[in-house]
């Protein structure tokens, strides 16, 4: 599998996304085996950006895992200072599951009341809005759609 080729720009971009980053493979006194190229591998398909840890002196075989990890995993070399490599592939398309289609749950609002005397401290209260609610400009919790009636109850009102 050939390696993602990309510009400069491109390679700077990803090199400071990177910089925040830990190394989530660590590549052992073993070397490259095939339990660090499926890790790396499963790293790159949840995160797209990796950090890859090399416990090795010799800058030459750290350039070349660096190089077969690259072609390995169709990955794009970012970057490889001391002993730390960086790479990064476009993430898979996921599917959708049936979690990600519901609505938020209830968030938590801090609401400031104000004394009518002027030199004490307002009143921190948090106030938790359930998704069917909705809080007023007044610091009040109200349905966030009028309760429905039935036809028969309207009729005889």
């Amino acid at each position: 599998m050939p390696q993602i080729q990309l510009t400069p720009a491109q390679r700077k971009e990803y090199r400071a996304q990177a910089h925040h980053l830990d190394p989530v493979v660590m590549v052992g006194g073993d070397g490259l085996t095939a339990a660090v190229k499926k890790e790396a591998d499963a790293a790159l398909n949840a995160h797209g950006l990796i950090k890859v840890r090399v416990f090795s002196d010799d800058r030459a075989l750290r350039e070349t895992m660096f190089q077969t990890l690259a072609d390995e995993l169709s990955a794009a070399p970012i970057q490889h200072i001391g002993k730390l490599l960086v790479l990064w592939r476009p993430m898979p398309e996921r599917e959708k599951t049936v979690d990600e289609d519901r609505m938020p749950g209830p968030r938590d609002f801090k609401v400031l009341k104000y004394s009518k005397r002027g030199g004490q401290r307002p009143e921190v209260k948090t106030l938790r809005v359930l998704g069917n609610q909705r809080l007023t400009s007044g610091g009040q919790i109200k349905r966030a759609k009028p309760k429905q009636i039935s036809i028969k109850k309207r009729s005889q009102a």
